[in-house]
């Protein structure tokens, strides 16, 4: 399954359930506000509203700012918004995409395959006049059972190694891959080796849709990776970088997601590299 879904495609899926879509609202900003009071003010119809900071992520601490969640908490937060082995997911967010990103992305992991991160999020759904819904619906009966390890996890010991013998991203902004500043975590720079591939540059700036997949191939390409090389991806706290892994699929690239990323790397104390080359 492709892992992007339009908003063409979305609007002729079947409505009614199990057949029609379970549909996760998952708007999450760096820093807040909480995306559940822009959830009550309007959402895609039938979406349930899922909240990143405490049911896609473990609390923060010395794995990062966002680890890996409780099974327990992840899958009762799938099963309430309807997610089952048979049912297609789609997932979206505000429009920048990595909320939806961070749900594709887990949700893969933990071998849920029929899932879809929609295209522009809601900012293009409500550009094609498609409408909105306040009613919260009620909590759904879903079958989903976590089965993780669908998609590859670095420790930091192995994203080091990969930075050495493959191509590991940094998803973060080029400022601070360098260095120049470091607004979040305790210290600036990238792990020793890293290239920096900023996700911010995998969407059209104007509408926030996902490049074409030639286009997101010739970027990533330069960056040294392309079909065949071993790829890993991290980012401030594994959020934005889980973006990055969609964007790569979209192009054909498989990636292995390093979730504590930065926020676990600085922490520790471990070593670091400044300026614009990977080191």
């Amino acid at each position: 399954m492709h892992p992007v879904i339009t908003v063409t495609e979305l609007a002729a899926l079947p409505k009614s359930v199990p057949a029609g879509a379970a549909l996760l609202d998952v708007r999450w900003q760096l820093g807040g506000p909480p995306g559940r009071p822009a959830y009550e003010a309007g959402h895609l119809p039938g979406a349930h509203y899922v909240d990143l900071d405490t049911e896609l992520a473990g609390p923060p601490g010395a794995e990062g700012r966002h680890p890996l969640p409780d099974l327990a908490v992840f899958t009762a937060a799938m099963r309430r918004a309807g997610v089952g082995p048979d049912r297609e997911v789609v997932v979206y967010d505000g429009g920048l995409g990595w909320g939806a990103a961070r749900a594709w992305w887990l949700l893969r992991w933990a071998g849920h395959e029929r899932v879809r991160v929609l295209d522009g999020g809601l900012a293009a759904w409500t550009a094609a006049g498609l409408p909105l819904a306040t009613d919260v619906p009620a909590d759904e009966e879903g079958e989903f059972t976590a089965a993780p390890g669908a998609l590859g996890v670095l420790t930091a010991d192995e994203a080091a190694a990969l930075a050495r013998r493959g191509v590991l991203l940094d998803a973060r902004a080029a400022e601070r891959y360098r260095g120049d500043t470091e607004p979040i975590d305790p210290v600036a720079g990238h792990i020793p080796g890293a290239v920096n591939a900023p996700t911010t540059e995998n969407v059209v700036p104007e509408t926030g849709l996902l490049l074409a997949a030639d286009a997101l191939a010739e970027r990533f390409g330069k960056a040294g990776a392309t079909p065949g090389t071993e790829v890993g991806v991290y980012c401030g706290s594994g959020v934005s970088g889980a973006h990055e892994v969609l964007a790569l699929a979209v192009a054909g690239i498989p990636a292995a997601l390093y979730v504590g990323s930065w926020s676990e790397w600085s922490a520790a104390g471990r070593d670091v590299a400044t300026g614009p080359q990977p080191g």
